[in-house]
C-alpha cells in the first residue's frame, strides 16, 4: 500500500494556521499555575516577612496600636540583646548538639530497620510493621507522661540524654526508609549477592548510594522536627544551662513585661538553621516524595 499525502496546498494551509495560532496565543515564559501559586506563597510568606520586619523595630514600634507595618529605622537592639545574653550560644549548642545526634540515629536505625522490613521475611514481620504504624496514631500527650517516668528512671532528666534517647529512631523515618527500599531493583541487590557480597555490604555499597533523597529528606524532617520542639524540652529540661533554642526563647517573655525585639530577633537567629536545611535538601527532598509513593 502507498501512503496518500495531502496536496501541497492542504498542507501549506494547516501550516499556516498553525502559525496564526501560536501568533493568537503566545506562549508563557512559565506555566499557568504560577499565576496561581505566586500569591499563595506569598501568603505564607507574610509571617516571615513580618518576623523579619519586626526584629528591627524598637519595642515602642512593636507594641504601638495600630501596628507598625515598617520600621521607621533599622534598631538592631533586639539583636544586641540577644546575642548579649550569656547563654544564648549554650542554648545554640545544645539545640545543634540534640538535633545533630538525633538525625544520625534516625538516619543509622532507620536504614537498618527500614532495609529489613523492606527485603527481609520473619515471622511476624508484616504484624511488627503494621504496630509499629499505629504508634504514629497516638498522639505524644498520650506517651509524655510514661516517656517522663522512663527518662526519670534512667536518671536523663534534666539532661540533654531525655530530649535525644526518645527520639534515637521514629516509625516515619523507618517506614520512608522502606517505602523507598521497595521502589530499587532487586537485580542490583541480587548482582551483589552473587558476586559474594553480605547482606550489610550490600546496604553499604549498593542501596545506600541510591537513597540519597529518601536519607536527605529522613534528616531534614527530623532536624526540623527535633530544632523546632518546645513542647518536650519544656518538660524534661528544669535548668537553664541545658535549655534548648526554643526554651531558651520563652525566658525573654516575663509575666509584666516582654523584649518583643528581643523574641523577633531570637526567633530569626532560629529559623535561619532551618531554613537552609531545608532549602538544601528540597531538591533531593521533592524527589523522594515522589518517587516512594504508597508501594506496599
Amino acid at each position: 500500500m502507498t501512503a496518500v499525502s495531502a496536496p501541497p496546498d492542504a498542507a501549506q494551509a494547516a501550516s499556516s494556521d498553525r502559525t496564526d495560532t501560536r501568533r493568537r496565543h503566545p506562549r508563557m515564559p512559565f506555566s499557568p499555575w504560577h499565576l496561581l501559586l505566586a500569591p499563595m506563597a506569598l501568603l505564607f510568606a507574610v509571617p516571615l516577612i513580618w518576623l523579619a520586619l519586626s526584629s528591627v523595630m524598637s519595642n515602642a514600634e512593636i507594641n504601638r496600636f495600630p501596628p507598625a507595618l515598617w520600621p521607621s529605622h533599622a534598631d538592631l537592639g533586639g539583636y544586641r540583646y540577644v546575642l548579649g545574653n550569656a547563654m544564648f550560644p549554650r542554648w545554640f549548642a545544645n539545640s545543634f548538639l540534640v538535633s545533630l545526634v538525633t538525625v544520625t540515629a534516625n538516619l543509622v536505625l532507620g536504614t537498618l530497620g527500614g532495609y529489613a522490613f523492606a527485603r527481609m521475611r520473619f515471622a511476624g514481620s508484616r504484624l511488627l510493621l503494621g504496630l509499629m504504624l499505629a504508634t504514629m496514631a497516638i498522639p505524644f500527650q498520650l506517651t509524655m507522661i510514661p516517656t517522663f517516668l522512663v527518662m526519670k528512671q534512667l536518671g536523663l532528666i534534666d539532661t540533654l540524654g531525655a530530649l535525644i534517647v526518645p527520639s534515637l529512631v521514629t516509625p516515619f523515618s523507618v517506614f520512608l526508609l522502606r517505602q523507598f527500599f521497595l521502589s530499587l531493583p532487586r537485580e542490583l541487590e541480587e548482582a551483589a549477592w552473587i558476586d559474594g557480597c553480605s547482606r550489610l555490604r550490600v546496604l553499604w555499597r549498593i542501596v545506600l548510594p541510591l537513597s540519597r533523597p529518601a536519607l536527605s529528606t529522613v534528616a531534614v524532617l527530623t532536624f526540623l522536627t527535633t530544632w523546632n520542639d518546645l513542647t518536650w524540652p519544656l518538660i524534661a529540661i528544669n535548668h537553664d544551662t541545658q535549655y534548648t533554642l526554643q526554651l531558651g526563647l520563652t525566658t525573654f517573655q516575663g509575666q509584666h513585661h516582654t523584649q518583643w525585639a528581643a523574641v523577633m530577633a531570637g526567633n530569626i537567629i532560629t529559623v535561619l538553621p532551618v531554613l537552609l536545611a531545608f532549602l538544601g535538601a528540597q531538591k533531593a527532598f521533592i524527589q523522594s516524595i515522589t518517587s516512594t509513593g504508597l508501594k506496599g
